[in-house]
């Protein structure tokens, strides 16, 4: 199906399918996945736990290749690509959120934020950092360190993180999911604050209705299977 403009997707799912191995037999994850996202869209993903929408982001991501169809991440395939050549792509074009926050605790807030501009060679990274946790409101809380932190401090380091790299896509699972209803409240207007300011796309997997109602579109999964996509 074709949304959005009439340019090339940031993101798209062609026929996607993702099969495992397990002691039973072959499982089926997803199949016949099929959608397109525009530059700049917010998409929300969702369904009932097991419906397969962490394993469709993880693919849209190329954290993982399907084993049916094809994804195209900022128009390259990734089917085509090893797993370095997905590496590059993901550092270059992608960040992420996840519910877990993911920092690393011997690193301070300042630390974690700077580790991908340093990997990526980019000059003043500890300026620059600093900057993206003024933003998110974390600017006298630079040299402390996750533990430190509360859950909604570290879920804004996480996103300082994400877009540390201006990535054309952002990609978070459940980001409000361990986060009380006000915290998650204030994550969610800074996401799509910076999805605004930014124009990075957003995919989302969420359990969250008042994420899901902020995004321009939601996409249901049932059983793998795509059964609603709505504007």
């Amino acid at each position: 199906m074709q949304n959005g403009p009439r340019e090339t997707p940031i993101v798209s799912a062609q026929g996607v399918g993702k099969q495992v191995s397990t002691a039973a037999g072959s499982l089926e994850i997803l199949r016949e996945v099929d959608f397109r996202v525009a530059s700049g869209e917010s998409v929300a993903i969702v369904g009932v736990s097991g419906s397969g929408k962490s394993t469709l982001l993880g693919l849209l991501a190329g954290l993982d290749l399907p084993t049916a169809g094809r994804i195209e991440l900022a128009g390259e395939c990734l089917n085509d690509l090893d797993e370095d050549g997905r590496a590059r792509l993901r550092a270059a074009q992608a960040g992420f959120v996840f519910q877990s926050f993911q920092l690393l605790p011997g690193l301070t807030a300042l630390e974690n934020v700077m580790l991908p501009l340093e990997l990526a060679g980019v000059p003043e990274a500890a300026s620059r950092a600093a900057q993206l946790l003024e933003r998110v409101g974390l600017e006298t809380r630079l040299e402390h360190y996750p533990r430190q932190l509360s859950g909604g401090e570290q879920q804004r380091v996480a996103i300082a993180r994400a877009f540390a790299m201006t990535p054309a896509v952002l990609f978070a699972d459940e980001p409000t999911g361990n986060l009380d209803a006000a915290t998650g409240a204030r994550i969610i207007s800074l996401l799509f604050e910076l999805n605004a300011e930014r124009g990075t796309t957003l995919i989302l997997v969420t359990h969250d209705p008042d994420l899901a109602r902020r995004c321009q579109r939601t996409i249901r999964l049932e059983a793998g299977r795509v059964v609603s996509d709505e504007h």
